[in-house]
């Protein structure tokens, strides 16, 4: 008989060491820090995409009052938009933008002109959206934008 003073051999281990976690949890800090920016991004161009439809819609509302009446309205109603009979048009763009409806300055009675605006809700998420604050769109079809990168925001 043969008498051993080592302990049995312990059981194996199943699991992760704690040095294994803090490495998975800081790779996984990392790829969200590079990834979350990017994100956020393609959704406020998504939502640029939405303020864009609606101001050409809103345009062609305008066009199709014109054509029947002979001049532009400020009226939702008359446009089209339900129980919107306000002297400017502020419909709600999702809830993000604003869209209103102006005379241009040159006309104040709005019978030969009209600028369509969306502009972000001050309070939201898009107002942060420095390269392409506002979407505007006139009578005669002008598409213009303002921002940092205005030239490119109807792209």
């Amino acid at each position: 008989m043969k008498l051993s003073i080592l302990p049995p051999p312990l059981p194996s281990s199943k699991g992760f060491t704690l040095v294994e976690l803090m490495v998975t949890i800081a790779i996984g800090a990392i790829l969200a820090a590079l990834v979350i920016p990017g994100y956020a991004s393609q959704v406020r161009k998504s939502r640029r995409t939405e303020a864009r439809t609606a101001v050409l819609d809103a345009a062609a509302r305008e066009e199709r009052y014109f054509a029947t009446n002979n001049k532009y309205s400020l009226k939702g109603q008359d446009l089209g938009y339900s129980n919107n009979a306000q002297p400017v048009v502020a419909q709600p763009v999702g809830s993000y933008y604003t869209l209103t409806v102006a005379c241009t300055a040159a006309d104040p009675t709005c019978a030969t002109g009209f600028q369509v605006t969306a502009s972000p809700v001050t309070t939201g998420p898009q107002s942060k959206d420095a390269a392409c604050t506002s979407f505007i769109v006139d009578q005669t079809g002008l598409q213009s934008a303002t921002g940092t990168a205005a030239a490119t925001c109807w792209n």
